[in-house]
């Protein structure tokens, strides 16, 4: 009994599966992505801006830019992560110095860098928060609120070794936080009270240093 086998189709026909993009290249246009909607969503707010804005921005079609973010929704979230991951870091450094001298200086220079270096994410941030969070208030419970932990029971160590004086140091962190956001979110208004197109590097440095000695001041045990 004979058995009839199906003619294998020559290589030239069977088809090949489309070459995928390299890793790198596929990450270096997400970040040219997330910038561009970091800086448009910054000025505009999310409602302010189309998903074709962005993509004219990078010169991207519309279905190019969807195929790495699937809605203006998602992007916008992507931004906020982004802008987060950056902040937390700066947040870990307290929690990582057992010197709170050092901790300090370090994590205020930290979130100024970042107001000075990144405007457009701060705007984008403050935006969000300023409306309740509407979109991100389960990320800001889940991402913020450990770190936060940590760096207070950080302060409480020290308050108990007598390296510092107690205070309310959830209350001390919200300071820091809105003395280091003004240089993002104020920052055209102060250059213009400064008489400069823009605030420059030592603008920022002698802010830090303001900042920094006025929270040590606070914290020096009596």
């Amino acid at each position: 009994m004979s058995v009839l086998m199906p003619h294998a189709k020559p290589v030239s026909e069977v088809a090949s599966p489309e070459p995928r993009a390299p890793r790198a290249a596929r990450l270096a246009k997400q970040e040219q992505i997330l910038h561009a909607a970091e800086r448009l969503f910054g000025r505009y707010g999310l409602e302010g801006v189309a998903i074709e804005a962005i993509a004219s921005e990078l010169g991207l079609s519309k279905q190019n830019l969807l195929y790495y973010y699937p809605s203006k929704e998602q992007l916008y979230l992507a931004v906020l992560d982004d802008v987060m991951d950056s902040w937390l870091a700066g947040m870990a450094r307290i929690a990582q110095h057992d010197d709170p001298a050092t901790a300090i200086a370090e994590y205020v220079a930290a979130k100024l860098r970042f107001s000075h270096e990144r405007p457009s994410g701060s705007a984008v941030f403050t935006r969000e928060v300023m409306a309740g969070a509407p979109l991100y208030a389960q990320h800001l419970a889940e991402q913020v609120q450990p770190q936060l932990q940590a760096d207070l029971r950080q302060f409480e160590r020290w308050a108990q070794a007598g390296l510092i004086r107690r205070v309310d140091f959830t209350h001390l962190m919200f300071l820091i936080w809105a003395c280091t956001q003004a240089y993002a979110d104020l920052a055209p208004q102060f250059a213009l009270l400064l008489g400069k197109p823009a605030l420059e590097a030592r603008d920022y440095a002698t802010a830090q240093q303001l900042i920094t000695d006025m929270v040590l001041g606070q914290l020096k045990p009596v």
